[in-house]
Protein backbone atom coordinates (compact mmCIF):
# COMPACT_ATOMS: atom_id res chain seq x y z
CA UNK A 1 0.00 0.00 0.00
CA UNK A 2 1.70 3.69 -1.17
CA UNK A 3 0.09 6.98 0.61
CA UNK A 4 0.23 9.83 -1.96
CA UNK A 5 0.76 13.45 -0.87
CA UNK A 6 -2.46 13.63 0.73
CA UNK A 7 -1.81 10.54 2.80
CA UNK A 8 -4.62 8.56 0.66
CA UNK A 9 -3.79 4.87 0.40
CA UNK A 10 -3.57 4.12 -3.16
CA UNK A 11 -4.72 1.10 -4.87
CA UNK A 12 -3.85 0.12 -8.42
CA UNK A 13 -7.84 -0.24 -9.42
CA UNK A 14 -8.06 2.13 -12.24
CA UNK A 15 -7.17 0.65 -15.35
CA UNK A 16 -3.82 2.54 -17.03
CA UNK A 17 -3.03 4.13 -20.08
CA UNK A 18 -0.03 3.22 -21.17
CA UNK A 19 2.15 5.88 -22.66
CA UNK A 20 6.10 6.09 -22.67
CA UNK A 21 7.74 6.14 -19.04
CA UNK A 22 10.23 8.96 -20.51
CA UNK A 23 7.27 11.08 -21.47
CA UNK A 24 6.32 11.92 -17.89
CA UNK A 25 2.65 11.80 -19.44
CA UNK A 26 0.73 10.06 -17.19
CA UNK A 27 -3.12 8.26 -18.09
CA UNK A 28 -5.67 6.56 -15.67
CA UNK A 29 -9.88 6.18 -16.27
CA UNK A 30 -11.73 7.21 -14.11
CA UNK A 31 -15.80 6.41 -12.91
CA UNK A 32 -17.52 7.39 -16.09
CA UNK A 33 -20.18 8.46 -14.48
CA UNK A 34 -18.41 11.13 -12.64
CA UNK A 35 -17.36 13.03 -15.67
CA UNK A 36 -21.39 12.74 -16.52
CA UNK A 37 -21.80 14.63 -13.93
CA UNK A 38 -19.60 17.34 -14.22
CA UNK A 39 -21.31 18.11 -17.39
CA UNK A 40 -24.33 18.20 -15.75
CA UNK A 41 -22.68 20.43 -13.12
CA UNK A 42 -21.51 22.59 -15.89
CA UNK A 43 -24.78 23.41 -17.64
CA UNK A 44 -26.71 23.62 -13.93
CA UNK A 45 -24.25 26.81 -13.90
CA UNK A 46 -25.03 28.65 -16.92
CA UNK A 47 -24.60 32.21 -14.92
CA UNK A 48 -21.52 31.47 -14.48
CA UNK A 49 -19.82 30.25 -17.59
CA UNK A 50 -17.50 32.65 -19.34
CA UNK A 51 -16.02 32.87 -22.74
CA UNK A 52 -12.02 31.06 -22.49
CA UNK A 53 -9.40 33.11 -22.31
CA UNK A 54 -5.53 32.14 -22.64
CA UNK A 55 -2.38 33.69 -21.11
CA UNK A 56 -4.25 35.75 -19.03
CA UNK A 57 -7.96 36.48 -16.93
CA UNK A 58 -9.01 39.13 -19.35
CA UNK A 59 -7.15 37.72 -22.63
CA UNK A 60 -9.91 36.55 -25.18
CA UNK A 61 -8.46 35.28 -28.41
CA UNK A 62 -11.02 32.90 -30.24
CA UNK A 63 -7.57 32.48 -32.93
CA UNK A 64 -5.97 30.87 -29.99
CA UNK A 65 -8.79 29.51 -27.69
CA UNK A 66 -12.41 28.93 -28.50
CA UNK A 67 -14.11 27.28 -25.21
CA UNK A 68 -16.66 28.11 -22.60
CA UNK A 69 -15.54 27.51 -19.43
CA UNK A 70 -17.02 27.31 -15.90
CA UNK A 71 -14.25 28.00 -12.90
CA UNK A 72 -14.34 26.01 -9.57
CA UNK A 73 -12.79 27.08 -6.63
CA UNK A 74 -10.52 24.34 -5.16
CA UNK A 75 -12.26 24.11 -2.12
CA UNK A 76 -15.57 24.37 -3.75
CA UNK A 77 -17.82 21.48 -1.56
CA UNK A 78 -20.98 20.31 -4.13
CA UNK A 79 -20.81 16.71 -4.43
CA UNK A 80 -20.07 16.18 -7.85
CA UNK A 81 -16.49 17.86 -8.01
CA UNK A 82 -15.69 16.36 -4.25
CA UNK A 83 -15.87 12.83 -6.29
CA UNK A 84 -13.98 13.91 -8.92
CA UNK A 85 -11.20 15.39 -6.79
CA UNK A 86 -11.24 11.96 -4.59
CA UNK A 87 -10.63 10.38 -8.46
CA UNK A 88 -8.31 12.89 -9.33
CA UNK A 89 -5.93 12.54 -5.97
CA UNK A 90 -6.10 8.86 -6.71
CA UNK A 91 -4.51 9.50 -10.02
CA UNK A 92 -1.81 11.79 -8.74
CA UNK A 93 -0.99 8.91 -6.48
CA UNK A 94 -0.39 6.56 -9.35
CA UNK A 95 1.54 9.31 -11.23
CA UNK A 96 3.72 9.45 -7.96
CA UNK A 97 4.24 6.13 -8.14
CA UNK A 98 5.53 6.27 -11.67
CA UNK A 99 7.45 9.10 -11.01
CA UNK A 100 8.84 9.25 -7.10
CA UNK A 101 10.96 11.87 -7.35
CA UNK A 102 8.19 14.44 -8.30
CA UNK A 103 7.50 14.29 -4.45
CA UNK A 104 11.19 15.30 -3.49
CA UNK A 105 10.41 18.97 -3.31
CA UNK A 106 8.19 21.23 -1.59
CA UNK A 107 4.87 19.35 -1.07
CA UNK A 108 1.94 20.43 -3.71
CA UNK A 109 -1.67 20.80 -3.49
CA UNK A 110 -5.11 22.04 -5.79
CA UNK A 111 -3.36 25.60 -5.25
CA UNK A 112 -6.04 26.95 -7.97
CA UNK A 113 -9.05 26.70 -9.35
CA UNK A 114 -10.23 23.77 -11.67
CA UNK A 115 -11.83 24.43 -15.34
CA UNK A 116 -14.76 22.82 -17.00
CA UNK A 117 -14.24 23.61 -20.73
CA UNK A 118 -17.07 23.10 -23.12
CA UNK A 119 -15.49 23.03 -27.06
CA UNK A 120 -18.40 23.86 -29.52
CA UNK A 121 -17.44 21.87 -32.91
CA UNK A 122 -14.69 23.63 -34.69
CA UNK A 123 -13.88 25.11 -30.92
CA UNK A 124 -10.30 24.11 -29.29
CA UNK A 125 -6.82 25.34 -27.68
CA UNK A 126 -5.43 25.79 -31.28
CA UNK A 127 -1.99 27.23 -30.23
CA UNK A 128 0.89 25.60 -29.02
CA UNK A 129 1.48 25.94 -25.37
CA UNK A 130 3.10 25.00 -21.98
CA UNK A 131 1.39 25.46 -18.48
CA UNK A 132 4.13 27.12 -17.07
CA UNK A 133 5.32 30.78 -17.29
CA UNK A 134 7.54 33.29 -14.94
CA UNK A 135 3.76 34.49 -13.70
CA UNK A 136 2.85 30.92 -12.73
CA UNK A 137 6.22 29.42 -11.51
CA UNK A 138 4.80 27.80 -8.55
CA UNK A 139 2.70 25.57 -10.55
CA UNK A 140 4.50 21.44 -10.76
CA UNK A 141 1.70 19.60 -12.94
CA UNK A 142 -1.18 20.03 -14.94
CA UNK A 143 -3.95 17.55 -14.79
CA UNK A 144 -6.99 17.05 -17.12
CA UNK A 145 -9.93 14.63 -17.99
CA UNK A 146 -11.91 13.97 -20.91
CA UNK A 147 -15.76 13.83 -19.84
CA UNK A 148 -16.86 12.96 -23.15
CA UNK A 149 -15.70 10.55 -25.89
CA UNK A 150 -14.95 12.67 -29.02
CA UNK A 151 -12.80 11.18 -31.75
CA UNK A 152 -9.45 12.44 -33.32
CA UNK A 153 -9.90 15.24 -30.48
CA UNK A 154 -6.98 14.43 -28.31
CA UNK A 155 -3.86 16.21 -27.11
CA UNK A 156 -0.70 16.39 -29.51
CA UNK A 157 2.77 16.67 -27.16
CA UNK A 158 4.77 18.20 -29.03
CA UNK A 159 8.48 16.84 -28.04
CA UNK A 160 6.92 13.61 -27.02
CA UNK A 161 5.68 12.91 -30.26
CA UNK A 162 2.32 11.42 -28.70
CA UNK A 163 -1.09 12.53 -29.06
CA UNK A 164 -3.49 11.09 -26.74
CA UNK A 165 -7.16 9.60 -27.55
CA UNK A 166 -10.08 11.97 -26.18
CA UNK A 167 -12.00 8.89 -24.67
CA UNK A 168 -14.45 9.26 -21.59
CA UNK A 169 -12.46 9.19 -18.15
CA UNK A 170 -9.08 9.55 -19.65
CA UNK A 171 -7.40 12.00 -16.93
CA UNK A 172 -4.02 12.82 -17.59
CA UNK A 173 -1.21 14.31 -15.49
CA UNK A 174 2.06 15.50 -16.68
CA UNK A 175 4.57 18.15 -15.83
CA UNK A 176 3.64 22.27 -16.52
CA UNK A 177 7.01 23.06 -18.49
CA UNK A 178 8.11 23.91 -22.09
CA UNK A 179 9.30 20.64 -22.18
CA UNK A 180 5.41 19.74 -22.48
CA UNK A 181 4.72 22.02 -25.15
CA UNK A 182 1.16 20.48 -26.43
CA UNK A 183 -2.10 21.96 -28.40
CA UNK A 184 -5.97 20.15 -29.00
CA UNK A 185 -6.74 18.38 -31.83
CA UNK A 186 -10.04 20.36 -33.29
CA UNK A 187 -12.99 18.24 -34.26
CA UNK A 188 -15.03 19.80 -36.64
CA UNK A 189 -18.38 17.91 -35.87
CA UNK A 190 -18.18 17.27 -32.37
CA UNK A 191 -18.57 19.17 -29.00
CA UNK A 192 -16.28 18.42 -26.64
CA UNK A 193 -16.13 18.30 -22.46
CA UNK A 194 -12.99 18.49 -20.31
CA UNK A 195 -11.86 19.64 -16.73
CA UNK A 196 -8.57 20.81 -16.29
CA UNK A 197 -5.86 22.75 -13.39
CA UNK A 198 -2.66 22.43 -11.89
CA UNK A 199 -1.29 20.55 -8.82
CA UNK A 200 0.94 23.86 -7.58
CA UNK A 201 3.75 23.80 -4.67
CA UNK A 202 2.48 25.28 -1.63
Amino acid sequence: MVKNSWGMNIENKMRKHTFPIESFVGGWHIDEKICDDLIQLFKDNKEHQNVGVSGGPYNVQKNVKDSVDLGLHPDYKEPRFVAYKNALKECVGLYEKLYPEVKGFNAFGLTEGANIQYYPPGGGYFAEHCERTSKMEKRCLVWMTYLNSVPNAGTSFKYQKITTPAEKGLTLIWPTDFTHTHSGQISDTHEKYIITGWFGYK
